[in-house]
Parts: structure tokens; C-alpha cells; sequence
């Protein structure tokens, strides 16, 4: 369905799925001037691409460029196509803006991707960076041998538990395992089978720690290439570090980091009622990174360091534990934006020097590297003081 006069620049709505993507082709004026279902194999993305060429000025709003939208999105980009991110969350909004309800059909979905394309400036386009996807492939397979090494080694607990009256010690390492599992000398065919699995167990642990500990190398030097200072940070590792580059992307697309701190989950959520004035931690933002100042977080208190003194003075000052370990991961969030700023605004400036001047250190976008919104959460203000950037700097004490 195409009208005679084509609008000066179309919006190709797409809710993408794994072998299918139904796509709305959306004026700047709202009208639908075509849709269309296509598989994503090779002939129905052809007729998908033959079917999008009639419109010649047309930029591609793909739900979720990050999650189920990243395959197509990558196709898109490798014929020089325009592609933009929509995140679910304004997504599905639109749609029950759209409809008055949020029943979701392809057709209804597509149409509320298309809306918010056409509607919102600042969306983030889609771009490929090479460096950052190694990173995140290698990340997501270093995180994929952790929960692997945890769920093993739930299983060897129990199984150790009903072979040793006790059980074992919680922190227990695969030659401490073997050790134990030689003690045993069972005489029947259950405990005998018990014994067997696991043994395979402990060969199994074994074989993913050697492998953690290439990934960790591998990603080591992977982080250390982009000069990024955040394993200089005390409780950042390499997988963290990682997780932060990937995820993050641009950090001048925060434009503070209030806003920051808002998008990672940190920053508090206002629980008062009457009198009492209390704040929260946030349930929403991106829970990946917000795992990563978790962590960071729990180093600093379990070791003499600066965000150690920080969750004492808060409890001294009347916080709960919780509340203060909120303010901790708050206050490491700045840090953590404020080094990836200076990491940026480092290398724009050696950039410049040998390019010449240009660019700019920061930008309004409100959209995100992850498919999740800048805005999440429901407090963007700041706690009083400033960030401190080095790691060993004290951290000043908000009220």
C-alpha cells in the first residue's frame, strides 16, 4: 500500500522475532502508508528490503536493538540502512496509549514502534563498534562459565553432603574437593553412584575455572586496549570493567550523572509518607550494571577502603544498612561516571590533536545503549557534594 507522493522521510516501525518481523511504514504526518509481515530468512528479508526501497528517504525504528532486534538491526546497518533503537518500555506505552488497552498482537506492536519513531527526537541510532562487540560477546561467555561454576558447584555440596556427615566448607575449590572424595570408600551402589557423579563434577569445575581464567586474561587485555582507567577503580575487575564499557556505550549520553545514576538504578527512590522522609533503592534500570557497583560495592566494604569509611559514617549518622549501602552504590556510581567521562574527554582531546578540533563533550539523547531509558527510575536528583574521581580519594558525606 503506497499513496502518489512520497512523504520527504518514512518511518519503518519493526516488532522483530526470530523468523518473522512485521514492519509499518509510518509519514511524518502519522499515516500508515504500508505494512507488511516477512520472514527473516534470506528470500523474505530480500522482499522485505525490495518492498522498504519504494520509499527512498526511510529510517528503520526496530524494538529492542539490543535483545531480539539485533540480528535484523545488524543486517540493516551492513547495506548502509538507517537504524534506530526503541526501547519495549516506550513501546509498549505507546501501545496502550494507542489502543486503550495492552493486548499486543505483531500488527499492534509494529504500529506502536512506528508511533514512537515518529514522534520522539533523541532516539539512539544504532551504530557497530567492533572493539565493544568483541567485548560483550566475550563478557556475556565469561558470565554464562560463572553461573555455570555456581550451579556445579551446588550440585558437589549436596552430593558432598550426603556422602560426608556435614558436608563441606562453603568456599570450597576443586583440589579441595578431589581431596575429600579420595577419603570416601563407599560400599553400596548409591552411595558408590553419588561418589562417581561427583568426581565427574569436580572434572567439570576443574575444566571451567582453567577456562575462567583465560577469559579473565583475554578480557584483561581486551579492556586495557580501549584505555579506559576503570580497573584502576578498587573493586572494578575485568568483567566488570567489561560489562560497563559494553553496556554504557556513550557516556556523554548521560548528560549528568544524576541522570546516570538514574539509569543504572542507584539513584534513590522518595519513600516518604507524612512526616517521615525516607528514600529507597531502586527496583528498575540496568540491572547488569547495577550488578557491577553491587559488587564493587560489597569489595569495598569487605577490605580498609575509602567506601568502607563512607557506609560507617552513613551508619553513624542513623542509616539502616541497607540505606547506607544505597548511598555507597550511589556514591560509586559517580565515580564510575565521572572516570568514564574523563576517559572520553581524554581521548576526544587526543583525537583532536591529531585530527584537528571537533566533536562535543556531551548531547541531549534520551535514549539508551540498552535498550532502556536514561529516565528510568523515578529520581534524578543529585546527593549533595561531589564525586570523587580517584578510587583512593575520600568520599565526601552527603546529608
Amino acid at each position: 500500500m503506497s499513496t502518489s507522493t512520497t512523504p520527504a522521510r518514512v518511518v519503518i516501525g519493526m516488532d522483530p522475532h526470530k523468523r518473522s518481523a512485521t514492519i509499518e511504514v509510518m509519514g511524518s504526518d502519522e499515516t500508515i502508508l504500508g505494512r507488511g509481515r516477512f520472514s527473516t530468512g534470506q528470500d523474505g528479508y530480500a522482499d522485505m528490503r525490495r518492498y522498504a526501497g519504494q520509499w527512498t528517504d526511510r529510517v528503520w525504528a526496530i524494538e529492542g536493538c539490543s535483545g531480539i532486534g539485533k540480528h535484523i538491526a545488524v543486517r540493516l546497518l551492513a547495506e548502509g540502512e538507517q537504524v534506530i533503537d526503541v526501547p519495549p518500555k516506550l513501546s509498549a506505552r505507546a501501545r496502550v496509549f494507542a489502543t486503550g488497552q495492552g493486548r499486543k498482537t505483531d500488527a499492534t506492536d509494529a504500529h506502536s514502534v512506528a508511533l514512537v519513531g515518529t514522534r520522539m527526537s533523541g532516539l539512539r541510532p544504532v551504530a557497530t563498534n567492533e572493539q565493544l562487540e568483541v567485548l560483550r560477546l566475550l563478557v556475556d561467555r565469561r558470565r554464562s562459565l560463572g553461573e555455570e561454576h555456581t550451579r556445579k558447584t551446588c550440585q558437589l555440596h549436596q552430593l558432598l553432603l550426603e556422602l560426608i556427615p556435614g558436608g563441606a566448607k562453603r568456599d570450597l575449590s576443586a583440589a579441595q574437593a578431589k581431596a575429600l572424595l579420595a577419603k570416601i570408600r563407599p560400599r553400596d551402589t548409591v552411595n558408590k553412584t553419588r561418589r562417581r557423579v561427583a568426581a565427574e563434577l569436580i572434572t567439570d569445575l576443574e575444566r571451567i575455572y582453567a577456562r575462567r581464567k583465560a577469559a579473565d586474561k583475554e578480557l584483561t587485555e581486551l579492556v586495557k586496549a580501549t584505555g579506559t582507567s576503570l580497573l584502576d577503580l578498587h573493586g572494578i575487575g575485568p568483567t566488570g570493567a567489561a560489562r560497563l564499557l559494553v553496556e554504557v556505550g556513550d557516556i556523554t549520553r548521560f548528560p549528568n550523572k544524576a541522570r546516570f545514576a538514574s539509569w543504572n538504578g542507584t539513584a534513590p527512590i522518595d519513600a516518604s509518607s507524612g512526616d517521615q522522609v525516607r528514600h529507597r533503592h531502586s527496583r528498575t534500570g540496568n540491572r547488569q550494571i547495577n550488578r557491577v557497583l553491587h559488587t564493587m560495592a560489597r569489595v569495598q566494604l569487605r577490605n580498609p577502603s575509602t567506601g568502607r569509611d563512607y557506609y560507617e559514617r552513613k551508619k553513624t549518622d542513623g542509616k539502616a544498612p541497607m540505606e547506607a549501602m544505597r548511598c555507597v552504590k550511589r556514591r560509586l556510581s559517580d565515580i564510575v561516571f565521572r572516570t568514564m567521562l574523563n576517559d572520553t574527554v581524554r581521548t576526544t582531546t587526543a583525537t583532536s590533536a591529531r585530527t584537528g578540533p571537533g566533536g562535543q563533550r556531551g548531547h541531549d539523547s534520551d535514549s539508551s545503549a540498552t535498550g532502556s531509558h536514561p529516565h528510568t527510575g523515578s529520581s534524578d536528583k543529585s546527593l549533595p557534594g561531589p564525586a570523587t574521581p580517584h578510587p583512593r580519594a575520600p568520599l565526601q558525606t552527603a546529608s
